[in-house]
């Protein structure tokens, strides 16, 4: 995402940092002399695993019945919370559903047809197990814990491809330990070392002949290498997230932050916060961790002491907006202020509260895939101001090339931060997904989510956090990705009759 653009590698335009010396995809020299006016061809993605026929391409939105703006929990602009429309039903198949707390049950949502029963598949090794039962476009069901991916499904396209990735964390085998020499064939260049190598220090892993300078740099070829937040997972109890630069930035910009607390009376909630940074700002990077770590300390502090989830949102945005503002220059237009968007999601108490700034999302996924999906999140973005102002339709707002031009974020320049905030109470079980846009611009609506979501997320929030970034990896991973998946559970006390309808819950005092 971006506000405005800063000058880019004058070899490929890749964004550049200030004091780069050299460009983090194609290692030009930034100092040098500007290259001969050639026109490149893009760099070569490889090609993705077979798959069936995909759902529209994200980049022209169908538009949707009753969703004008593509989201809903969220008033358009200047309009009063309480003169919003009702929320769409999480849906069970014959009753009403539930809308956002304290407003009427005046919206009854019409489940989509199911998807066909596929037929089982042969998995690796002579393994037979069931796809995921929801017409994934990945090409892949959900294999059983332990079981290896196939030459065409593993989540990172690494299988049958001819480059492999080692900024993998260390439990993947084709991650060598820190300082382990690698592997035949595994060198992502296949270049013999050159004669005269570095002793001592890091070698570089493109040459594997040049010493790593103190920047992160190769001082042979100029080569970035990987750093330690080019790819981390996490699994805490019942909610898990995965952060990965993707295919095209030179580092991750991207952060996140899980955990879970006791409500005053005992009862366990989770939390998990996603924050993305903007790319045209100064520090990036730093911005989004110091907005996922805010954020996530004032939740912990505020929802043990009794605060209702929707206040304790609130003031998390709140608190993490104090703290990237800090980082903001103390010469007024020294320099672009680091910046970020953020989204947030708290279960508990029966409740599921979502909190946002800027255009990083959550989405709704039904356990029982018979039930509609539905995105909880309404963008801060050029198109969705377009499209809710009725100036634009939602197909041609998002063909436009300021379409994710965002209008809201935390930072010091930002305008007057309106954090989001919205309490729902789903009558069946199902999983939050809290992503950045480097996952929804591949699976933009919510019935194209659900169809990528594996069935079992809420029993395997971390697998199904690894398949859906790689989800975005095999689409072209043009921007850094962040997901974190956080199941909804129906308690017995909570489960709803055959002929009941549920309603709204107490709202913050």
């Amino acid at each position: 995402m971006s506000m405005h653009r800063l000058s880019g590698c004058p070899s490929c335009a890749e964004p550049l940092e200030e004091g780069d010396r050299f460009c983090g995809v194609c290692g030009y020299a930034v100092s040098a002399p500007p290259p001969a006016a050639v026109d490149h061809p893009t760099i070569p993605i490889p090609p993705a695993p077979p798959a069936p026929p995909a759902p529209p391409a994200p980049s022209a939105r169908p538009a949707a019945a009753g969703a004008a703006a593509g989201g809903y929990g969220s008033p358009a602009p200047g309009v009063p919370h309480a003169a919003a429309e009702p929320a769409p039903g999480w849906g069970s198949v014959a009753a009403a559903a539930p809308t956002l707390v304290d407003e009427p049950a005046a919206w009854t949502a019409t489940p989509a047809e199911p998807d066909p029963e596929p037929e089982p598949r042969q998995g690796p090794a002579g393994v037979t197990y069931a796809a995921s039962g929801h017409g994934n476009p990945y090409g892949t069901g959900t294999p059983p814990e332990g079981t290896p991916w196939g030459a065409a499904e593993h989540p990172y396209g690494a299988a049958d491809g001819p480059e492999t990735r080692h900024d993998r964390p260390g439990e993947d085998p084709g991650t060598p330990a820190e300082g382990a020499p690698w592997g035949p064939g595994e060198a992502p260049y296949e270049n013999p070392p050159l004669p005269g190598g570095a002793a001592g220090g890091k070698t570089c892993v493109a040459c594997r002949a040049g010493h790593v300078d103190t920047d992160g740099y190769c001082e042979h070829c100029g080569h970035a290498q990987p750093r330690e937040r080019d790819h981390i997972e996490e699994e805490l109890g019942s909610v898990a997230a995965v952060t990965d630069r993707g295919l095209r930035h030179h580092r991750n910009e991207d952060s996140f932050a899980v955990s879970a607390t006791a409500l005053p009376d005992g009862s366990a909630t989770t939390v998990a916060i996603v924050c993305d940074g903007v790319s045209s700002a100064s520090r990036p990077d730093e911005a989004s961790a110091a907005a996922a770590v805010a954020a996530n300390e004032s939740l912990l502090e505020a929802l043990p002491r009794g605060a209702h989830p929707q206040e304790a949102m609130h003031e998390a945005i709140l608190a993490a907006a104090a703290a990237v503002n800090a980082l903001a220059p103390e010469t007024p237009g020294a320099q672009n202020a680091p910046a970020c968007t953020l989204v947030g999601a708290v279960v508990g108490g029966g409740l599921l509260t979502i909190g946002w700034v800027g255009d990083s999302r959550a989405y709704w996924v039904p356990d029982d895939r018979a039930a509609l999906p539905r995105r909880l999140t309404e963008d801060d973005s050029w198109a969705a101001q377009m499209v809710a102002a009725g100036l634009m339709g939602e197909a041609e707002a998002y063909a436009d090339v300021r379409a994710h031009a965002i209008t809201g974020w935390l930072g010091a320049d930002a305008y007057d931060l309106d954090p989001h905030t919205a309490t729902f109470k789903p009558d069946h079980p199902g999983v939050v997904v809290v992503c950045t846009d480097g996952l929804w611009n591949y699976a933009e609506s919510a019935r194209e989510m659900a169809q990528v979501v594996p069935a079992d997320a809420a029993t395997r929030p971390l697998h199904s956090a690894q398949v859906l970034v790689g989800y975005a990896l095999d689409g072209g991973g043009h921007d850094n990705v962040t997901v974190a998946v956080v199941p909804f559970a129906m308690h017995p006390e909570q489960e709803p009759g055959p002929d009941a309808e549920p309603g709204p819950a107490a709202g913050p005092e």
